[in-house]
């Protein structure tokens, strides 16, 4: 757990080194922001690709190459099921993975109280990330009419709601 050189000035993995193993080596990259977690280990073991969490990481940040390495692993599995029509690999691939991690537990059990989510009482962080992760995909998304929203909500200066309700300033 040194402090190597790289990273964003007050990233989450900043001065931090990767903290995983390619082979039994430590990988020497400096950490980003993506986190490593059991749910990834899970999906990259069961595709025989050999890295691991090395034990003598106090964080769970990785670096660049390896969360490029690890959403290659997981869209291959992803598309298997679709290769009979030409066009739901590339939409598997351009699904970009939400890092739960990033969030506050406060944040998670609101998303989960938000969308009434049924689980057992005194759940840990990663236990909330897997359960809100499952939800979360399942949502549909009419990219569309999403992004006519962004847009128009930009134009029309609808990204500030709650600065407008403050005394006036704007």
């Amino acid at each position: 757990a040194g402090s190597a050189g790289g990273g964003c000035a007050g990233g989450p993995g900043a001065g931090q080194l990767c903290c995983l193993r390619e082979e039994g080596e430590r990988c020497g990259r400096a950490a980003g922001n993506a986190s490593f977690s059991k749910r990834i280990q899970k999906s990259i073991s069961q595709k025989k690709v050999k890295i691991e969490l090395d034990k003598s990481a106090r964080h769970l940040y990785i670096c660049d190459f390896h969360k490029n390495l690890i959403q290659s692993v997981r869209n291959r599995r992803k598309r298997k099921g679709s290769d009979d029509d030409g066009d739901s690999p590339v939409q598997d691939i351009d699904t970009p993975e939400v890092d739960l991690y990033q969030l506050q537990v406060n944040t998670l059990r609101r998303y989960k109280r938000h969308f009434k989510l049924q689980t057992r009482p005194g759940l840990n962080k990663a236990q909330l990330v897997e359960i809100i992760g499952c939800h979360f995909r399942t949502i549909p998304v009419n990219e569309k009419d999403t992004l006519t929203y962004f847009i128009y909500s930009v134009k029309n200066d609808k990204n500030k709601p709650d600065l407008k309700m403050d005394s006036g300033i704007h």
